[in-house]
């Protein structure tokens, strides 16, 4: 089965786009970056390293340190579609990520964007 086209894109050409996306609604970098890195596992310095690199989106989540074993707590809509009835995993993977930041660009909490985290303020 060939992948789909968004599984080549570039994490950097992506990343831009959901900073304006959270900027435009209040919301910053650094709480973009939280809810990223909290999915990934990847820290700042990973972080950045993946934006600038120009790995796919592929590569961003076969790289990604641990997926967070929460992420099955997303539930939702995106894109018209329940991203906990995707069957590929890297696209649940990514819709769970446009999911969290569609919540931080919302103005959700931040405790409930980091499902089953102890304490947002932890994760900062």
């Amino acid at each position: 089965m060939a992948g789909h086209r968004i599984f080549g894109m570039s994490f950097g050409s992506i990343h831009p786009l959901y900073v304006q996306k959270v900027e435009r609604k209040g919301r910053t970098r650094a709480e973009l970056d939280q809810v990223i890195t909290w999915l990934t596992g990847y820290d700042d310095a990973g972080l950045s390293e993946a934006i600038a690199d120009g790995r796919t989106l592929e590569a961003f989540f076969a790289d990604a340190p641990a997926l967070n074993p929460n992420a099955t707590l997303i539930t939702g809509v995106i894109c018209g579609v329940r991203v906990e009835e995707i069957e590929d995993p890297l696209m649940q993977k990514i819709r769970y990520m446009d999911k969290l930041v569609d919540e931080v660009a919302r103005g959700k909490k931040m405790a409930s964007i980091l499902r089953g985290a102890e304490s947002a303020d932890a994760q900062a």
